[in-house]
This record gives C-alpha cells, structure tokens and sequence, in this order.
C-alpha cells in the first residue's frame, strides 16, 4: 500500500524533480581547446534562488550534488555507476549496499554504514515532511539497516517495489553532524561530496569551495583532477536572454538556457548538452467545491485545446505536442497522449453535462458560472505565460471566465500546497525519470499529508500502478504505459510540448545528468 507522504512544497517535485533520480544526458559537444586553469572559479546561473540548501527540502534537492553524494550515480547514458557504494544488489523488496573504505564527512569523520542508515531512516520519516527527499524515496515505507563491521547498508521495503536503487540508491546522505543539527542545514552542508558551501547570501550568490582528498565521486571521479575548478559561484539569473548574453560575454560560464534563445548561442563555441524536456506539464485541481471535480469539464477544457498551436507557444516556434508525461529518455518513456487524450465537441460534451450558455454569458450549472483560476511562474519557462494565456483564450471562447495569474515561483508553490487557491496550474519539468515517480502526484492524501496537490483519484490509475509495482524493473512498463493511459483518458493533467534545452558553457566542459543536472566532478575550467 503506499505510504503517506508527508506534506510541503513541492515544486521542485513538479517542476524540477529530476533532483538525481537518473535518466538521459549527454556529454558536452564543445569546440574548448585551450589549457586547462588550476584552481580557477567557475560562475554558474541559477534561474531562481534556492532559499534552502538542505537535500531534503523541496529546494535544495536541486542543489545536493555539489555537497552531497547518494549510495549510486547515474552516468550520462542514464546506467548505474559506482557512488559511496563500490557495489550493489537488489530484489523487489531489498536493496543492499557495500561502502568504499575512505569515505569521509566534510567536518573529517569517516563515513560508516550506519551513519547511511541514519540518513536514509531520517529522510524516509514522514513526521519530518522532507518534500526533497519525497521526490528521490520510493513510495512505500521501508526500513534501513547497518553492518559497519562489512560497511553494507541495506534497506526492506514493506511492499514490492521495482525500482529500489534508483530510488534509495540515488537519495543524497547527509552526515551526522547535519542530522544532529538539521535546522542549520539551510545555510551550510553537511555531506561527503566534493564541494563544500562557502558562502551563502540571501537571493545569491552561492559560493562552493572544493574538497581536498576526494576520490569517491562517480564512477571514482576526484577532486584532484586537472581543471576541476577550487570554487563554484551561483548567481540568480531569472531571464534565459540574460544568460545568453552572459554565456557569449564570458559574465559566466555555465548556463541552462532554452526557448528561442538557444539560437544565438548556437555556433558559438560554446559546450553543449542537449536536455529533453516537456514544457507545460499542467494539472487540473480536481478537490471537492472545484469546477474541475467534473471529469466531464476537465475532459472538454482538453478537447478544445489546440495542442498544435500550444506546443508552438510553449518552444517558442515549431512544436510537438508532448507524448509523455515524462521526457525521451525517462525509464518506461512512450508515445500515449494521442491515443488516449479527450477530443471531439467541447461545447457539445458540455452541455451534455448541464452546462448552458445564456446569450453571450458565461457557461452555468445549477445557477453557478464556469470560473477557472489559472495559475503559471515564468521562474518555469519564459514561454509559460504565453501558454497560459493561449490556454486562457481557447476556454474563454469555449464559454468559460477564466482569471489568468502569473505568479513568483514561491507563491506558485504556495498556491498548490498551501491555499489550493488555483483550478489549472501549468508547469515545465523534465519529468520523472521513473514512473513511479508520479505515483504521489496522483494518488494518495493531499497536502498537508501528501504530494496530490491537485486531488486526483483515478480508480484506473490506482488499480494499474497496484499492478505494476509487482513487477520488477523495466519488466513493467507495460503496465506503467496502461497507467498512463489512464490518467489522459480521464484528463487528470496534460503535459504540453516535448521541448529541448540546453546548458552552455563558456571556457568549460562538463556532462550533465537526466534534467541538466550539472555532475559537478565532470566541470572543467579552459583558459
């Protein structure tokens, strides 16, 4: 059964949950020849700031990988590669995990099986509503135990669960001294990763310094590698042009960029890896009192949407409609919204389902008006607002009075988990890498117990992933797909364009995970 999870926020779930669960990338295509810099400073743009740096909070997660490391990595082809583990075994309901010697903490105490156990035990604890961590823990509870006389660490779930390494595996560890004070993990690290925060500033920047004697990154990567650089700087740039701008004047030298503005950097020498993303993923919130309650609504607000002309919105030229929930490269990946979405006469299934329209006013049921708030943050996506107001347009032809809100991401994420004061939200994510990622987002409690901000409760949905968690690994995909399936066919949420983006470097080479996420021991600083 899955368990409860606890409540937060959670946009970094919806909107940038590929946090280290794994999936695609690819390695830099980069013209850089020049020498490599000893010791120099690499300044890297972050598209909002990171109000905690806690691993296990909703925000952090996106920053965990330069001060902390997981049990397993995942290379840039998406397969499992050596972490704080040397090696790794797995059923459906156990995973177990044998340490490298050496680990050490950033304060300089060895890393021991049971301090991993710890972690992991903290972070699955729903009394401690660790939305960071809900992202990257498998569904269902389990229990984690140490021997640090092998130094294996293994963990039981109380239910079959098909993807227990890259889920328990891939979980940042924090080290004892961050557990012992998890409130001062907002403002410094307490991990064994290869960097360490610094300096931290209110809104930006953040500055890592380098680990000395580090040998135990991916696949064995170390600290003492040419060209790895001492310090990391984050500066917040909200606006993908600015980055551009940036990149091409040598103000900073790594950057996410997407949208129309991947065009200007293109031939320019820059690094680049290319990111599969889906822009628009947007959710219906289906709570009691919510227009939206109505599968019938949600299902003719789908139909009148022209997904050609949203899809060129949301990449800024020509588009695809999204096939996924997820992007290419995502574990279980598959072509299902155009077989499965709602489509036909919107105005037609409507008044099928007693709404009616009175001259040129709005749709009514039972004396009550169609009213929509729709709900996006350019922190997202530039092109977001643009969608939301095609979006907007397309229902208010329809017959709909829809109030359009562009909002800062915190006060998004306060909407979704904490008001519920929204009826369509609509985001951009490179998805889950896993899909049983998902799982929480549509089914389950709310906030403030759970992750199902926007109310689902799909029986098909529900009855399919039962089935699809007994059946190990990849062999259930299948099943997941007929999941899937489910959730379109009952307009639960819409994902909008299959999209690309893309992280540039200037005088730098790097690789990237699913997502963009930067492997910080792979960065290396040209002159």
């Amino acid at each position: 059964m899955p368990r409860r999870t606890p409540a937060v926020v959670l946009a970094a779930a919806l909107t940038a949950a590929s946090i280290s669960l794994g999936g695609c990338g690819r390695g830099p295509a980069s013209s850089t020849t020049t020498p490599l810099v000893e010791h120099g400073t690499v300044r890297i743009a972050e598209s909002s700031e990171t109000p905690s740096f806690d691993p296990y909070s909703a925000f952090g997660a996106s920053q965990a990988r330069y001060a902390y490391d997981s049990l397993v990595d995942t290379a840039p082809d998406g397969s499992l590669v050596t972490g704080l583990a040397a090696s790794w075994h797995a059923t459906s309901t156990t995973a177990a995990f044998t340490l490298r010697p050496g680990i050490t903490c950033s304060d300089g105490t060895a890393l021991t099986a049971s301090a991993v156990a710890r972690a992991l035990t903290y972070a699955d604890d729903p009394a401690h509503q660790l939305a960071g961590a809900r992202t990257v823990l498998p569904n269902v509870p389990f229990t984690a135990r140490a021997d640090d006389r092998t130094g294996t660490v293994s963990a039981t779930s109380a239910a079959p669960y098909p993807f227990l390494v890259r889920t328990i595996g891939l979980l940042p560890i924090v080290c004892p001294a961050g557990l012992d004070r998890p409130g001062a993990l907002a403002r410094t690290t307490e991990g064994t990763g290869p960097y360490v925060l610094t300096r931290y500033t209110p809104g930006g920047p953040y500055e890592f310094t380098v680990r000395d004697g580090y040998t135990w990154g991916p696949a064995g990567a170390r600290t003492d590698a040419p060209g790895l650089p001492a310090h990391l700087v984050l500066s917040v740039v909200p606006q993908a042009s600015t980055a551009a701008n940036l990149l091409l004047t040598g103000g900073i030298e790594i950057a996410a960029v997407s949208g129309p503005d991947r065009a200007r950097l293109t031939g320019r020498g820059l690094a680049t890896t290319d990111v599969a993303t889906v822009v628009g993923l947007t959710f219906f919130n289906q709570r009691p009192g919510r227009a939206l309650a109505d599968p019938a609504v949600r299902r003719a607000l789908v139909a009148a949407l022209d997904r050609q002309g949203l899809a060129n919105v949301a990449v800024g030229g020509t588009g695809r409609p999204a096939t996924d929930f997820g992007a290419e490269g995502a574990v279980c990946h598959a072509d299902l919204a155009d077989a499965n979405l709602p489509s036909g006469n919107a105005a037609a299934a409507l008044r099928a389902a007693g709404w009616t329209r009175t001259g040129g006013g709005p749709l009514a049921k039972d004396g009550r008006p169609l009213r929509l708030r729709l709900i996006t943050s350019p922190d997202l996506g530039p092109t977001l607002p643009s969608v939301a107001e095609l979006m907007a347009r397309e229902w208010t032809a329809l017959g709909a009075r829809v109030e359009q809100v562009t909002e800062s991401l915190p006060a998004l994420v306060n909407a979704m988990y904490g008001t519920a004061d929204f009826d369509v939200v609509v985001g951009s994510t490179p998805g889950l890498a896993l899909p049983v990622g998902y799982v929480p987002f549509f089914s389950g409690p709310a906030p403030a117990r759970g992750l199902d901000f926007a109310g689902v409760a799909d029986p098909a949905y529900d009855a399919l992933v039962a089935q699809a968690l007994k059946e190990a690994d990849t062999s259930g995909c299948a099943t997941w797909h007929r999941a899937a399936a489910a959730l379109f066919r009952a307009a639960d949420a819409l994902p909008i364009a299959d999209g690309r983006s893309g992280v540039y470097g200037y005088r730098t080479t790097f690789a990237t995970s699913f997502g963009g996420q930067l492997v910080p021991t792979s960065i290396r600083l040209h002159r």
